[in-house]
């Protein structure tokens, strides 16, 4: 049995040395951040302000980029403060902080892309019906339960990993992860890998179920329909199938590279592709609806030029 340690520090041995382009790294993460911000809350700022966007995909949105600028925020900070490093460390309350708030993050954005589609099912499949079933107490139940129970099934998974006694303290990644702190625990983690394995399905499996069984009953109305609601269809559902296919490509690229070897893959690929889900998405979401919802877009256009008016005056 390997020796047990007072871990004091994590290591995250994911960072390579790039010597003098480590500050070309810095200023494009740094600029992916901004404007990852700045987009997520230009659009969070038009659907509050405008009560004309006071509907219940509208408000799913809203919360949706709420996750984006709450996954961002538990990534980019810690990465552009290593970036910089020689050494590249992470006190043990910060790790499991950041392990926290982006499995929180991963949890909230799968749940918040399932209510959507259940939305999207009851709009157009039960068009007569829809704001019965989908008044304002469903829309504040459905967004509650999308962010309280990621929220206390991850601080349960974070409390059964805390007491563990390690025999390492790297984790191989550019973030904490504690699917690698459990694997460096010198105990028995049999009720931490249950625990987990339960967690994903969950997390993963239920939301995409949801997912699956909304969209068979749409295309099902849609074969049936005019052609009207078929477009309807389209206009609607496209963007959120995009941006389910684009974070489920994500996602299951990390679980795969977190779960088999792939020295074999260039460090650099590696590391890319296991940001792809945290960098990417809080990115592709607000691009994609901003751009193909009408109403979101025509108000913000409306919002620029009101404020290039003010600015001239």
């Amino acid at each position: 049995m390997e020796p047990k340690i007072q871990v004091s520090h994590f290591t995250l041995g994911a960072y390579f040395d790039t010597g003098p382009l480590r500050w070309l790294y810095f200023l494009i993460l740094i600029s992916v951040y901004v404007l990852i911000v700045s987009s997520n809350l230009l659009l969070i700022l038009v659907i509050c302000f405008n009560r004309t966007l006071h509907e219940p995909m509208y408000i799913f949105l809203c919360s949706l980029f709420m996750n984006e600028l709450y996954g961002s925020t538990a990534l980019f900070p810690l990465v552009l403060f290593q970036i910089p490093k020689d050494i590249h460390t992470v006190l043990p309350p910060f790790c499991f902080l950041q392990i926290f708030c982006i499995y929180s993050y991963v949890s909230v954005e799968f749940l918040t892309l399932a209510v959507m589609s259940y939305d999207r099912y009851l709009s157009i499949c039960f068009p007569l019906q829809y704001s019965a079933r989908m008044n304002f107490i469903r829309v504040f139940l459905l967004i509650a339960f999308s962010w309280l129970y990621p929220l206390v099934s991850i601080l349960l998974l974070i409390l059964l990993s805390l007491p563990l006694r390690l025999c390492d303290n790297v984790i191989p990644k550019v973030y904490c992860d504690n699917y690698f702190i459990v694997k460096m625990a010198c105990t028995d983690t049999k009720l931490n890998n249950v625990y987990g394995l339960i967690i994903t399905s969950a997390i993963i499996m239920g939301p995409l179920g949801i997912i699956f069984f909304s969209y068979l009953c749409i295309l099902k109305v849609c074969f049936k329909g005019s052609k009207q609601t078929q477009q309807k269809a389209l206009s609607t559902c496209g963007p959120h199938l995009a941006s389910i296919i684009n974070f489920s490509f994500g996602v299951c690229f990390e679980v795969l590279q977190a779960r088999f070897d792939l020295r074999n893959v260039h460090s650099v690929i590696r590391v890319i592709l296991s940001l792809y889900f945290l960098a990417v998405q809080p990115l592709f979401n607000p691009l994609i609806y901003g751009l193909k919802l009408t109403k979101v877009r025509v108000l913000c256009k409306i919002a620029k030029k009101t404020k290039t008016n003010v600015e001239l005056n």
